[in-house]
């Protein structure tokens, strides 16, 4: 109880990092001197912030007068920000705020950010950037500390819990041993499904419903892992439209969940984001839980590929490495730094604590592949939850990374698939060509009845099931997959 109650003290900012503005009193109001064309005039304020920040709330007016843009469109009025040691040395660069021009009257500026961890201060430098003229002027400069939850939710328009809808015929699901459960007759549920993606790397995402509807008369699925971004969630994504793409990109995810629940089928909410847990996850399971948490269909995905991380780090959070562990090949392009995590326990309790009892699923380490952790001593406390291994070709030990652990906990092979030529990263001669693995692998789900959902659903994004939009299936992995949401058998084969 003393957990919970820390906890949701940490999720609601009321712990001891609140403060009073850190901005020295003679540093609140300035005015940037204009030095000439095409030069930078600027007023450098360090701020040194106390131990363990972090996030911070930035709020002041700023007004401008006649400024014109300068040869980039970048050079303009703003406030560059970087953050720095004890001796004002930069560290990392920080938020750039604003980028005005023209003339306008004070105007409220407000922005929460993270702060990296290790940080002395930050170096606050309102800036007139090689602009061709005007004048620029920010008072009532305030720099308050917060929780950095609480960043990630400032200015976001927060959801409300969606009513629940007569036409639903999906039952909850409640894990019980190593099955899933009807939690209104108690029979076995067997999820088998396929995932679709898109909506993790674009606002409006590719054939959305398009496929949804394809999947549920055409494959026969009763679920489908639908990946999502937080960045596009909290209407801060790529190409999202600033006034509407909030509220259209929740809405699509809206009419896929009920959509799939008016058919008696279920949506596994994947938050499609790698490495560890970090604040930012537990905001939007804070969000997305209470908008979700009376769906009966909806389960939640808490973090799509952890990696490179101990498992302590999984489970509890602590500050992550900027090296790898080697545990895992090049999988993408990402990049290790070390930076404040606080682990998979605490995105359950943020679901928690909304009062949602959906069904979560957590991935496991090695890009979420192996779950020998939760074996050893890392299992999550938690009454209603599955663990997920995604597996390909590539991955070997198969007892050890994900059946050993499927013999006492559900198990959702979130993503399953091969394709017909080696990855980048594969060593000569290690290739298995999939007419020998997927039968094998197809063979294992059915034996062992995991739950499971193919990746994926589009034609780009390798391994694929369909060869284009007239969702054709591939030869070497759609057609298998297809088969066996059939019913078709797969004979058991070989253990990889």
């Amino acid at each position: 109880m003393k957990k919970t109650l820390a906890f949701l003290a940490f999720i609601l900012g009321l712990c001891a990092a609140q403060a009073a503005n850190l901005v020295p009193e003679d540093k609140r109001d300035i005015s940037v001197p204009f030095r000439g064309e095409g030069k930078m005039g600027l007023v450098y304020t360090p701020v040194f912030l106390p131990k363990g920040t972090e996030a911070l709330l930035l709020t002041c007016e700023v007004k401008t007068e006649g400024v014109e843009r300068g040869a980039q469109k970048w050079f303009d009025a703003r406030i560059m920000t970087d953050f720095i040691d004890s001796s004002c040395k930069k560290v990392k660069g920080g938020p750039a705020i604003g980028g005005w021009t023209g003339t306008r009257d004070w105007t409220p500026v407000r922005k929460a950010f993270e702060v990296p961890s290790g940080v002395a201060g930050i170096a606050l430098m309102p800036a007139l950037f090689n602009v061709r003229a005007g004048a620029f002027e920010v008072r009532d400069i305030c720099l308050t500390p917060i929780s950095a939850i609480d960043a990630a939710l400032d200015g976001v328009e927060r959801s409300t819990t969606l009513p629940i809808k007569p036409e639903w015929t999906t039952a909850p699901l409640q894990a019980r041993g190593n099955r899933l459960v009807s939690a209104t007759t108690g029979e076995e549920v067997w999820l088998q499904g396929v995932a679709v993606p898109s909506l993790e790397w674009g606002p409006g995402g590719d054939h959305i419903m398009e496929s949804v509807t394809n999947l549920v008369g055409q494959w026969n699925v009763n679920v489908i892992r639908l990946a999502v971004h937080s960045s596009y969630w909290f209407g801060r994504g790529k190409w999202q439209n600033p006034k509407t793409g909030l509220a259209s990109y929740r809405g699509l995810v809206d009419q896929v969940a009920d959509y799939l629940q008016s058919r008696g089928k279920y949506m596994v909410l994947d938050l499609h984001e790698y490495r560890a847990a970090k604040p930012h996850h537990a905001a939007f399971w804070l969000d997305a839980a209470t908008r979700y948490k009376d769906h009966p269909g909806v389960i939640f995905g808490l973090l799509n590929e952890p990696h490179d991380i101990s498992w302590e780090v999984w489970r509890n959070g602590g500050m992550t490495s900027a090296e790898g562990t080697g545990a895992a090949p090049a999988e993408n392009s990402e990049k290790l730094v070390g930076e404040r995590t606080v682990g998979m326990q605490a995105l359950v309790d943020a679901v928690r604590s909304t009062g949602a009892r959906n069904l979560v699923s957590a991935g496991g380490l090695d890009w979420a592949y192996t779950l020998d952790g939760v074996l050893e001593g890392y299992a999550l406390d938690d009454g209603n939850l599955m663990y997920e291994s995604h597996c390909y070709p590539w991955k070997r030990h198969w007892k050890k990374s994900f059946l050993d652990a499927a013999e006492k906990y559900p198990i959702l092979m979130g993503e399953v698939g091969a394709q017909d030529t080696p990855m980048p990263f594969e060593k000569p001669g290690d290739f298995v060509p999939p007419e020998e693995w997927v039968p094998d692998m197809l063979a294992t789900i059915q034996e062992h009845r995991l739950n499971w959902t193919a990746w994926c659903f589009h034609p780009k994004a390798s391994p694929c099931l369909i060869t284009g939009w007239d969702y054709e299936p591939t030869p070497y992995w759609g057609v298998f997959a297809k088969r066996a949401l059939a019913g078709e058998r797969f004979e058991p084969g070989r253990m990889h």
